[in-house]
């Protein structure tokens, strides 16, 4: 059914009124939802209502356009472009593609059917998966949690550069600002450079923007700096807008938070590849290095890349596709949205490459010399280059309204999935007031965030991406995999995307589901472990143990909420202990909530029969 254009799309459910339905029908109210009225001839029981509707999608590329935005961030800019060049340049797609094709695509086609035919949110779906394993919803939740308190502190950073940059002279172009130490140097000035010296956007960053210089680490991270709390609280209100009203707004806002990147990172690349040093950074981005392929770092960076480009398991995926029509071709998505990502993080390799070799050429340097990976190619040597182009101003704009759009669209992802889950879970209490519950949990993280504004921030931001969704998403995705084709059962998982598309997953997607997929995750989990003082590195800065291992009590604080509640659900279920191990691992409601159930026995049973109730309906 399609509600008029101011209401969004509903489907399936019916209303809110108790239903009455004859005696030998349970079979067919036994898939409806809460409770509605059993009635024989003399009596009536109290039998499952079925659910509200459920809000869809209006249309169907707003889904792919969410779909897209949350898998393209700005790690497709900022970490793709980086390990290609590093890890063997154009040979490097080889390993990509495999661990694409073998290890995140199957993942995303997975998250996505569970969500579509199940419809609902990380929490309730384990009810019809495995009640048992309900603690890996609530560890998405917790993962989400710790992302959105230091992720949209990075958007704020790029919202304070876009704030800057609306002047007459970009204040990264020269040394003479407050902020400029005696070491700081122009680029332009290679006579002029010493091991000592440092250029003005590197300062703007560093003692402007952070002032990282005031704080003594983690130690003494020192106040809040307002003007960026004031950014965040800006990116905030914007996510907030954007969720409030579900699908509705979320619709809405992905046709410019989606499509906007590409504008922008075309007109980059148009520029780009004009300026002098362009071709020498391209062939510096795909040269193939052949012989980087024998060394097994390049194939563990390649499955990492991967899977947290598309970023499987953390909720989004599954809420997304929820909203979507039961029948919708949720395979053709997964290889069209995956294919986007993919295609995103090779043209963002030319943007960033074209600059950078503009930048080599201008400095009489080396392509590896000027280039680095994370933040600092997007807020320290992109912007070099930019304040050297004719127009710095202009372009300055278009690149931050870039880094502020892919950043949003993940965020909106992360948050849906927290808000789609425990909305589904507690309809009653969250759901029916869906705008307080959105207030009220990014009012939280707000708060929970500012932590990351202050003069320390940038070390406590490291600390929360390594230690918070880094390390501890790899083990909910493995158990949340393991537990749909070992326990739920790929062939019943098999069954259900051909009630959705038609037609039955082949032998290749069973075989990734069951055996590829899974070693592909733990094998991820287990290097990044072994080495997380890698993915800490960066700077000079040495983080205390104190700090580590608190980084390690928050891996624990998400990752134990499995075993948690797998103890809490042996512990309250009723009878012998197998008997309740049997219990707790089979699905309690496998079939999805609104497939128009009750229309059959209509057709069966005759419109306007039985005794005390009439035809039924959903």
């Amino acid at each position: 059914m399609v509600m008029g254009e101011g209401d969004g799309d509903m489907e399936g459910g019916g209303g809110g009124n108790d239903e009455c339905v004859e005696d030998g029908d349970e079979e067919l109210v036994a898939m409806m939802g809460p409770s509605t009225t059993f009635c024989s001839s003399n009596k009536c029981k109290k039998i499952r209502r079925p659910l509200p509707p459920r809000e869809t999608w209006k249309k169907k590329i707003e889904f792919l356009l969410a779909v897209v935005g949350f898998a393209v961030d700005l790690g497709n800019v900022w970490r793709f472009p980086y390990i290609c060049y590093q890890n063997g340049g154009g040979a490097f797609l080889i390993p990509y593609v495999v661990m694409l094709v073998f290890g995140g695509l199957p993942l995303f086609y997975m998250e996505l059917a569970l969500g579509q035919f199940h419809r609902c949110g990380c929490l309730t779906v384990w009810k019809k998966i495995c009640p048992a394993l309900k603690g890996v919803g609530y560890a998405i939740c917790l993962i989400d949690m710790y992302m959105g308190m230091y992720y949209n502190t990075v958007i704020s950073w790029a919202l304070y550069y876009l704030f800057s940059s609306m002047r007459s002279e970009l204040p990264w172009t020269n040394c003479d600002n407050p902020w400029n130490t005696l070491n700081c140097t122009p680029v332009t000035n290679i006579s002029g450079f010493t091991n000592l010296s440092t250029s003005p956007a590197k300062e703007f960053f560093e003692r402007s923007v952070l002032e990282q210089h005031r704080a003594d680490g983690l130690d003494r991270i020192g106040p809040i700096k307002w003007s960026l709390a004031l950014c965040l609280l800006a990116v905030f209100l914007l996510v907030y807008f954007s969720l409030w009203k579900g699908v509705r707004s979320t619709g809405m806002a992905v046709w410019v938070t989606s499509l906007a990147p590409y504008v922008v990172l075309f007109m980059l690349l148009f520029q780009g590849i004009s300026l002098p040093g362009a071709g020498e950074g391209i062939r510096y981005y795909l040269t193939p290095q052949w012989h980087k392929l024998v060394n097994t770092k390049v194939w563990i960076d390649a499955a990492s890349q991967v899977f947290f480009s598309l970023g499987p398991g953390f909720g989004t995926l599954l809420a997304l596709s929820s909203y979507n029509k039961f029948n919708n071709n949720c395979y053709w998505d997964a290889i069209l949205t995956s294919s986007i990502n993919f295609f995103t993080s090779f043209l963002a390799g030319f943007v960033i490459f074209t600059m950078l070799g503009y930048m080599a050429h201008v400095q009489n340097k080396s392509i590896a010399e000027v280039g680095t990976d994370g933040p600092g190619l997007v807020f320290i040597v992109y912007p070099e280059a930019i304040a050297m182009m004719t127009g710095s101003v202009m372009w300055a704009l278009i690149f931050f309204l870039l880094l502020i759009t892919l950043g949003l669209d993940s965020t909106f992802g992360g948050l849906e999935a927290i808000i789609t889950g425990l909305c589904d879970e507690y309809p009653n209490v969250l759901k029916r007031h869906r705008e307080l519950f959105v207030a009220g949990l990014v009012a939280v993280i707000y708060i929970l965030s500012l932590p990351t504004t202050t003069y320390g921030g940038v070390y406590l931001i490291t600390l929360l991406n390594v230690f918070g969704p880094g390390i501890a998403i790899l083990f909910v995705v493995f158990v949340e995999a393991a537990a749909v084709c070992w326990v739920y059962g790929v062939d019943r998982f098999a069954n259900d995307i051909e009630m959705m598309i038609g037609h039955r997953p082949g032998l290749f997607w069973r075989l990734c589901w069951c055996y590829i997929s899974p070693a592909f995750l733990l094998l991820i989990f287990v290097f990044s472990i072994l080495g997380y003082k890698d993915m800490m590195a960066g700077g000079t800065y040495v983080y205390p143990d104190w700090s580590i291992n608190m980084g390690w009590l928050m891996t624990a604080s998400s990752i134990s909420c499995i075993p948690a509640y797998f103890i809490y659900k042996v512990y309250k279920t009723p009878g012998p202990f197998m008997q309740r191990i049997r219990l707790i691992m089979k699905p309690e409601d496998p079939e999805p909530d609104d497939r128009g159930i009750v229309a059959i026995a209509s057709s069966v049973h005759g419109s306007g029969s039985g005794g005390g109730g009439g035809g039924t309906h959903v």
